[in-house]
């Protein structure tokens, strides 16, 4: 278990604590309040490695039981309101920032990586955690009640906006544990080719879809080269990196028929050319890099018309409950493969990174490109389900 020394042993006379306490009343968080989201401290150094760290050292103090708070998703969400984050900026972070805007990250040795890291945890780990097709994205809500409909109607809504018939062959760039290509095989009649970098997906949709015309292959993304009806990429973009943003939409742009649709459904930040948060690079996602609305427009710029963009990124906070809910109700299986350390870790995971949708910190967006424009104009689709 970790060590937790009780209050008693806190002392509030350092300057670096007063900061703390100031910069936290901004956006309405105490230090020893007593209301969910104020912040509890159970050790002496939290001040001094979030000013060290900024948010490395908040997330690793949680990790290590330093500080705690009943409800970590609206505690980061203030802190984000009331952009903190901004007020912290320390040096040990520099290289972080330096070698993640020179260096290419996401190149074709290092994309395995994160495949390795976060994806193959276990399929029984994440089976436990999200809806039963394991859709590890974004639920669309707006007519949902709860995580399996939010999903459903999200793999939908791709379908329909990507206007699928049957007949179609359609490539999933990223298709993780094959959740839309199986909903769009069953319900569309199309047949599809899915990438990925994970072999426990790749084995775990190979299984779930047998009998299906679908091929799952354990591949880079940039080593495609053959013709589609229409293309998917459903939150793989993230993983792209900025150094590779045109070569990702050269190869959407050589794969996609000249009169086919492709649909881009990532997470994405406010702000171009800022750094990746160095705690969720480190623990969750290696090499992760947030796409701005400019970079991904100037990445597509000459190879598509933009024909929409949606943003349902608020959505992402109740899939983000979603899953912790199940998580925490699954944990008790998991506890002693995975230990205490890795249960604060997740828990931080996905209460912070619900919190930084709920302050809008950060979007969810999908992209609906054309190589030629469509004729007459693009409509999307309604958000009432398609009758079949």
């Amino acid at each position: 278990m970790i060590n937790q020394p009780g209050p008693a042993f806190i002392s509030q006379d350092s300057s670096l604590h007063q900061m703390m306490v100031e910069l936290l009343e901004k956006a309405d968080i105490r230090v020893g309040g007593h209301r969910p989201w104020d912040m509890r401290l159970n050790a002496n150094e939290v001040p001094e490695r979030i000013f060290a760290e900024g948010s490395l050292g908040l997330g690793e103090s949680y990790m290590d039981g330093a500080w705690e708070t009943d409800q970590v998703d609206e505690f980061i969400c203030r802190l984000l309101r009331a952009r903190l984050d901004q007020h912290v900026q320390p040096m040990k972070l520099v290289f972080h920032s330096l070698k993640a805007k020179l260096f290419n990250l996401q190149n074709s040795k290092r994309a395995w990586q994160v495949g390795e890291a976060h994806y193959d945890l276990g399929n029984d780990f994440y089976s436990a955690m999200l809806d039963p097709r394991m859709t590890y994205t974004c639920g669309y809500w707006k007519n949902a009640s709860n995580l399996t409909e939010a999903q459903e109607a999200k793999l939908d809504l791709v379908c329909r906006k990507l206007r699928l018939e049957p007949g179609m062959r359609v490539l999933d760039i990223g298709c993780g544990w094959g959740s839309f290509m199986g909903y769009a095989a069953e319900h569309y009649g199309v047949e599809c080719v899915g990438v990925t970098i994970s072999k426990e997906q790749a084995d775990w949709a190979q299984k779930r879809y047998e009998g299906l015309p679908l091929e799952f292959r354990l591949q880079d993304y940039r080593e495609i080269d053959e013709p589609f009806d229409c293309i998917a990429s459903i939150g793989m973009f993230e993983h792209v990196g900025r150094k590779n943003h045109r070569i990702f939409m050269e190869v959407a742009e050589r794969c996609l028929k000249d009169d086919g649709l492709f649909l881009l459904h990532t997470i994405g930040k406010n702000v171009s050319n800022t750094t990746p948060d160095p705690w969720i690079d480190r623990y969750i996602f290696p090499n992760g890099d947030l796409p701005s609305i400019s970079q991904i427009g100037d990445a597509a710029g000459g190879l598509f018309v933009t024909e929409d963009l949606h943003n349902f990124g608020a959505d992402y906070d109740k899939t983000l409950m979603a899953w912790h809910a199940s998580f925490e109700a699954a944990w008790p299986q998991f506890k002693d493969r995975l230990g205490e350390h890795f249960y604060r870790m997740w828990r931080y995971y996905l209460l912070s990174c619900a919190g930084a949708f709920r302050s809008r910190d950060i979007q969810l967006w999908q992209w609906v490109f054309s190589k030629q424009g469509v004729q007459g104009g693009y409509t999307r689709p309604d958000d009432a389900p398609q009758a079949r």
